[in-house]
């Protein structure tokens, strides 16, 4: 959302000393956080450092013990009808009917949302994510990667402001990881809110506006890629050969998804003892 100088719009969400125990198990600790409207905050931190407790208190599947969050400027302690009908979650794991088909998994979201034309909002979708010719299978005959891709689909049905994405790319072959990136992208520059939590230092490189690192449940620091690295001693320049990465290699050699893979990418498409040309 873009603003003149002089106007500062209210963040997305806005989290001020949030606390959460279990027992005597602090899993939050004053949790402060803004997100920014229209824009990606990745929640980075290791097992346990209480980021999918922070996004269940956020899309209020569960309470805080102490402090306060609003969603779309909703509170998510006593507005939480409001906050959920603004916002969509998806969880580490896939939560889709595997005895439907992934088109009719999309209509009965769509329908859920009492939205018009499910159907064609199904098809988009299933576009979107690369499933079309699979659209009218059962799910159960999904790869893992087509029914996270499918799982992440059904989170966007209605566009929601505010999206939470709990690992979204676990599990997904590096393509799938790629199109699921530049959708997330392109919700962003729809106007709409992204806070996702990943283990993929190179996912929040390439998605995230803003970088936060939770820490034993305190946020540690929360800046731009920029600003993070500044963080650090300043780099020495050196001379160093830079080797393709494997991910770069892999979609090198099998394309992009419906294309054919050029001849002289194939280390077996010349006879042993011959020289290309």
């Amino acid at each position: 959302m873009r603003t003149t100088a002089d106007q500062v719009p209210e963040p997305a969400i806005q989290v001020r000393g949030l606390a959460k125990s279990y027992g005597r198990l602090e899993v939050l600790r004053g949790v402060e956080l803004d997100v920014a409207r229209g824009t990606i905050l990745a929640l980075l931190g290791s097992n346990g450092a209480g980021k999918t407790t922070l996004v269940k208190i956020l899309s209020t599947l569960l309470r805080a013990d102490a402090g306060s969050a609003t969603v779309n400027g909703f509170d998510v302690a006593t507005q939480a009808a409001e906050v959920r009908e603004s916002i969509s979650l998806t969880g580490q794991f896939a939560a889709v009917d595997q005895v439907l088909s992934g088109r009719e998994n999309l209509v009965m979201v769509a329908r859920l949302r009492h939205l018009g034309n499910p159907g064609a909002i199904a098809d988009d979708l299933l576009d979107r994510f690369s499933l079309g010719e699979a659209g009218a299978r059962r799910v159960s005959t999904y790869s893992g990667g087509m029914r996270r891709r499918l799982d992440i689909s059904m989170s966007l049905v209605g566009n929601p402001r505010v999206i939470f994405l709990d690992e979204p790319t676990a599990g997904l072959d590096p393509e799938a990881r790629v199109e699921v990136w530049q959708a997330v992208r392109g919700l962003a520059e729809q106007g709409t809110t992204v806070l996702l939590t990943t283990q993929y230092l190179e996912e929040a490189e390439q998605l995230a506006d803003r970088i936060a690192i939770l820490h034993r449940g305190c946020i540690l620091v929360n800046g731009t890629l920029t600003e993070l690295r500044r963080l650090l001693p300043p780099a020495t320049v050196e001379y160093v050969e830079k080797q393709p990465t494997l991910e770069e290699v892999f979609l090198a050699v099998v394309g992009h998804r419906g294309q054919d893979v050029p001849t002289e990418m194939h280390p077996a498409s010349a006879p042993a003892g011959e020289e290309k040309a």
